[in-house]
């Protein structure tokens, strides 16, 4: 009996132990839960995560602190904000490399368009402390600008610095002597310890700029690695100044003084030859070269009326006439009379100069990346990432989700991150990257802008974050808020 009670004992002793245990272990479990949950100050559940650089396609859960993914689980969280994303699809968000509308209202139709961090590398700015402080804690996304040849050079020939030089300025006609040269060149490293992120150049725009001059900039750049983002020379494939012998320089800019090359919108600029300058671009590239290439998917392209662009020979050079160009103000078609009228005057005009096949070339290509060379009056300033997502993708099946993300997000960070350090977290959906998100319809993104109506937002992009904070929510902007930073190489 005695036996029996003392193994009742044992027994009830080591039930207890367990329940103890079992208990202990579920109240640290369920503190954990609490924990966790109260560490996340926003929880994205069950969207359909698409990561281009590790191939991720599936549903996941994002926690997300302090502006920063901070989990990427298979099963869902909670935290402070918790929202379900289940059907949507969730990508980094998208990074444009080349968009001069830098106002805070160009911000806006930006970011509805999924675009969380923009870039002026073209064109850029003389003052990169100036352009950086007059956007400082006033901006709805991330930003960042160049140090830029076009502007640096109106200076050097002592004219006051505009977006673009009319074709017979001294900063569009003038072989600098050396002692410009030199000058023009301490501008461009003044900009680059300033915190640049590239070198830009239009040199379709100033072509009184020699070669060696050209050079010269590539020199200042490679001594800060710097990227060199070009609107490369010349159009056409006649005459000593061509569309192949403007790619060859950049190209033997690059292998001379190892500073990377970037061509701006390949299909605007090398139109029926696309195809061949991609091919020469690839084979430059396979070599060892540092080049890369962007487009943006329109047919049409819009610069200044003014500009050197359309010095005499430019129908012969761009295989177009004056029909194919539409005055962005008003829509009009002109004629050789109010060509010459507006040339006159100046202003913004649209250029129609390709074929759907030469874009759909140049979007495909395994080599190009997407931007959107952004400017009002034009749709691609409001449209062009949804109009690859929903044209692109969904209607045409031309690229997949995950190519089309890849071109809008990874290949742009890549481009500036040996620069800038800090885009190694963009551009991607991973543990310790930047909460830049963008979280759309597949079955409904679609771009709304027209040539006639070119501010009119994208729509099926339902949510938006910069730094972990929604800029746009259920599709709608959200007001007060000025998340977006400055994105600046390192000052020297």
């Amino acid at each position: 009996m005695r036996k029996n009670r003392q193994r009742a004992a044992v027994k009830a002793d080591g039930i207890l132990r367990r329940l103890t245990h079992y208990a202990l272990h579920i109240t640290l479990s369920l503190l954990a839960t609490l924990a966790v949950a109260q560490d996340f100050d926003l929880v994205l559940n069950h969207g359909r995560v698409i990561d281009p650089e590790s191939k991720l396609d599936a549903v996941r859960h994002i926690g997300i602190r302090g502006g920063v993914i901070r989990a990427l689980s298979e099963q869902p969280l909670t935290g402070r904000t918790t929202v379900d994303v289940s059907r949507l699809v969730v990508v980094p968000g998208f990074i444009d490399l080349h968009q001069h509308g830098q106002k805070l209202e160009d911000y806006a139709l930006k970011a509805q368009d999924g675009v969380t961090a923009v870039f002026e590398l073209e064109v850029g700015t003389a003052d990169v402390d100036a352009w950086y402080a007059a956007r400082a804690g006033k901006a709805l996304i991330h930003h960042g600008v160049s140090v830029g040849h076009i502007p640096c050079r109106m200076a050097v020939m002592g004219e006051r610095p505009t977006f673009l030089p009319g074709a017979n300025s001294v900063t569009a006609t003038n072989t600098a002597t050396d002692a410009q040269i030199a000058e023009l060149r301490g501008h461009i490293e003044r900009g680059l310890a300033r915190g640049a992120v590239a070198v830009g150049f239009g040199i379709q725009y100033t072509p009184g700029a020699a070669q060696w001059e050209i050079l010269e900039m590539f020199r200042a750049a490679a001594k800060f690695h710097a990227p060199c983002h070009l609107h490369i020379r010349a159009k056409g494939e006649a005459g000593p100044q061509n569309v192949f012998s403007a790619v060859e320089e950049l190209i033997a800019a690059t292998a001379v003084t190892g500073a990377p090359a970037h061509v701006c919108h390949v299909q605007s600029t090398a139109n029926q030859s696309t195809a061949r300058v991609l091919e020469l671009l690839s084979a430059a590239r396979a070599r060892g070269l540092d080049l890369s290439v962007e487009c943006y998917p329109y047919t049409a392209g819009m610069t200044d009326i003014r500009s050197a662009i359309f010095d005499p020979g430019w129908q012969r050079r761009a295989g177009i006439d004056y029909g194919d160009l539409q005055w962005a103000a008003t829509g009009e078609r002109l004629t050789a009379e109010s060509f010459a009228k507006f040339r006159q005057a100046g202003g913004m005009v649209i250029v129609h100069s390709n074929p759907e096949s030469v874009v759909r070339h140049a979007l495909t290509h395994p080599l190009t990346m997407i931007a959107s060379d952004g400017l009002p009056g034009h749709p691609r300033h409001a449209g062009t990432s949804a109009r690859v997502l929903g044209r692109y993708v969904r209607e045409m099946g031309a690229l997949t989700l995950m190519q089309a993300v890849e071109k809008l997000a990874l290949l742009p960070a890549r481009r500036l991150e040996e620069r800038v350090p800090g885009m190694k977290n963009k551009g991607r959906v991973r543990v310790a990257a930047d909460a830049d998100l963008v979280v759309f319809d597949a079955a409904k993104v679609l771009d709304q802008a027209t040539y006639e109506q070119p501010n009119q937002p994208s729509i099926g992009i339902q949510h938006v974050l910069v730094g972990g904070v929604f800029v746009v929510r259920g599709g709608a902007l959200q007001p007060d808020v000025t998340p977006g930073q400055a994105v600046r190489a390192p000052i020297q």
